[in-house]
């Protein structure tokens, strides 16, 4: 999967002239964390996150109170937001696992995507929930089905053992995905989703397919 199949497209966008106080009504209206902040043509100008509302205390320390409703009727977005320059960006073409480790590393919730990264022209962006939906369609959510958990040997030829199983059944897998044994080096954890068969055909199937174990199965929705 690619960032451009799992991005969120035409995200809300704003002008640096916006008022703070409207950005922030914005993104409470929205249920949203962040908003990209665009010039002409949609070039990325810098993004306002929850974070970048707060007001540092010293900033108010030595105003009144009439004062004080003044700063911040008068304060801009363009006053408060992260600029281009410090926004991390990604391109549509990227994978949505780079996406995750670029955000994982850099302990950010959102990728700004962009056309070009020297000409950052804005076409979407990518959060963690984004991520998150990407995740659960991968592994075959929200269609119900058996799901099945394979420790198998970190070597070639193993999910082909698999593949060939399931084929000869006639059986459709629509979710797949692989990661590391916890603490075994040389064994690899398979998931499968298989629909339009039982728990107990599916168990009797693959818990006979030589040097793998069937660890996990159960009926999902």
């Amino acid at each position: 999967m690619l960032v451009n199949d799992c991005m969120t497209r035409h995200p809300i966008l704003v002008s640096p002239t916006l008022p703070a106080a409207e950005a922030q009504r914005i993104m409470v209206e929205h249920h949203i964390r962040h908003l990209p902040v665009v010039g002409e043509g949609k070039r990325l100008l810098g993004l306002v996150t929850r974070q970048s509302l707060a007001i540092k205390p010293d900033t108010l320390a030595s105003l009144n109170v009439w004062e004080i409703s003044r700063f911040l009727a008068t304060m801009t977005v363009e006053r408060i937001m992260v600029k281009a320059d410090q926004v991390i960006t990604i391109t549509p073409e990227r994978t949505a696992e780079r996406a995750a480790r670029i955000m994982t590393e850099h302990k950010i919730g959102c990728l700004i995507v962009v056309e070009d990264t020297r000409n950052p022209i804005v076409v979407g962006i990518l959060t963690e929930t984004d991520l998150l939906a990407a995740f659960q369609a991968m592994l075959g959510l929200p269609t119900a089905g058996v799901r099945v958990t394979l420790r198998v040997p970190n070597r070639k030829g193993e999910f082909a053992k698999i593949a060939s199983v399931v084929a000869a059944q006639g059986w459709g897998i629509i979710g797949v995905a692989s990661y590391p044994s916890r603490r075994m080096p040389d064994r690899y954890d398979v998931v499968l989703k298989i629909t339009e068969v039982g728990p107990e055909e599916v168990q009797h199937v693959l818990q006979q397919i030589p040097d793998q174990e069937l660890i996990d199965i159960r009926t999902v929705v």
